[in-house]
This record gives C-alpha cells, structure tokens and sequence, in this order.
C-alpha cells in the first residue's frame, strides 16, 4: 500500500499488515487476543492489533466483547471480575487465558509493532484509558492506541508519551448497540470526523465496506493522516484497502 505522507504517524504504521486480535485461528486451537495468537502473528512477522477492557480491580486486560460468554461461556461481564479471576478463565476452549496488558506487552517484547484498541461505553469514563496509558509509558517497542470514543483519544494525547501515536477507530453508519445511547448529532460526528479539532488523532482506522469517504479521503488528502482498513477478510475487501487506505487489519487468511 502506498506510503502515508503523515508527520506524526511512524512508518511502522503502514509498512506490515496488521493480524486482528493476532494471527488467530480457532479451528487451530488459536483464540483471538491470546498469547498464542500474539505469537503466532510474531513468528510471521505481522503488527499485532488488541483490544483491552478493564476488569473490577482496574487492570487492562486484552478481551474484545464485554460480556464474557462468546469465548469463555462465562455468564458476567469483564468488569465485574478481578484480574486474577480474570486469569482463571480458558479462552475458546483451550489451555489459553485472558492476557493482561503488561503481560501481552511483556511477550510481545517489541518485536513487532501493536496497535491496541482502547473499549469505551461513551460515557466519559477515562480509567481504562488512564490504566493503559499508565501501562505503555515506559514499553519501549513500536506502539499505537486506538479507540472509538473521540474523547478517549483526546484525553490520551496528555497521557501518552508523544512517540505513541494516537487513532480513531470510525465507521461510516452506526447501527451497532454500542451507540445507542448517542444522540444523531454525536452519532454524525464519529461519522463525519467533525471531533477532529478536539481528537486530534495521528492515524485512522476505518470500516473497510464504507470505503471510499469523504471522511477519510480528505484526512489523507489535507491532513496527512493514515488510514488502517477494518477488518479486510475477502480478496474484495482486500483491493478496497489497497485502493483507499495505508494499511489494512485482516483475519482468516494470511497475506
């Protein structure tokens, strides 16, 4: 894909696909967001992009859903569960657990770059993305925080480190759950990029089905930014990336 003329984005950024929730693969016995995921991604030399949610004591952990149930069968949500309890729990079946944050970073090691996407209910609540940012200050491997929620991102830029380059995650329709509690005018401004002033983001990272955009087309265009395509898993999907975007988040194939 071609090359990001971003300022503050790093190469890495743009220079290896990225494995959504590492290189998993179930029918393998590879949950998404695992240790083995994250070293399967490794071992092809992909960039890596995790999620995190916080458990009841405050710890960052790398799980995807809230609810607990779709990998663990689990009946309660991550937050209502310690770290430790957290910890405790077989991922898809298998022998993996749920990671922690400093304990993904701690396996990752820097060898390949992670992206990592900060979960957020629109409400303003701030502490996971406090506790992320207070477990990446001193990771000294290529590093990107994400999130959907234009205040998160906001508040990371005096959270971060400035070699940590902040994304909005975006879509152009929102016609998941997760917005509903949104008003149509917030709901345009995830859409539209119209939190820009405010967000101020280094990267964006885009449903690949909405592009192209005006959004992003004009964010490449006129502000240099990046884009990362979510998440490519048809060969379709994979030229619509290439022809739009800097960088694509796949699965269920290796590139």
């Amino acid at each position: 894909m071609r090359a990001s003329t971003g300022i503050q984005a790093p190469a890495w950024l743009v220079a290896r696909p990225i494995a959504h929730r590492g290189l998993h693969d179930r029918a393998a016995g590879i949950p998404e967001n695992t240790v083995a995921a994250a070293r399967a991604a490794i071992a092809h030399g992909f960039a890596i992009e995790c999620d995190v949610q916080m458990s009841a004591d405050g710890e960052a952990m790398v799980f995807h859903d809230a609810a607990l149930g779709r990998l663990t069968g689990a009946a309660e949500a991550v937050s209502a569960l310690s770290a430790a309890a957290l910890g405790q729990l077989a991922v898809g079946g298998t022998p993996e657990r749920i990671p922690t944050l400093p304990r993904f970073l701690a396996e990752i090691g820097g060898r390949v770059p992670l992206v990592v996407e900060v979960k957020s209910r629109f409400d303003g609540d701030l502490a996971l993305a406090e506790r992320v940012a207070a477990v990446v200050a001193d990771y000294e491997g290529p590093l990107a925080v994400k999130s959907f929620d234009p205040r998160v991102v906001a508040a990371l830029r005096g959270r971060l480190p400035e070699r940590v380059p902040r994304g909005i995650v975006a879509e152009s329709t929102q016609d998941d759950p997760a917005y509903a509690a949104l008003a149509p005018s917030e709901r345009r401004s995830l859409s539209d990029l119209l939190h820009i002033a405010e967000s101020r983001p280094d990267f964006l990272s885009w449903r690949v089905d909405d592009l192209p955009n005006a959004a992003t087309h004009l964010a490449r265009l006129l502000g240099g930014l990046p884009v990362m395509a979510w998440t490519v898993r048809t060969d379709d999907q994979r030229a619509r990336a290439a022809a739009h975007a800097d960088q694509m988040v796949f699965e269920g194939f290796v590139p």
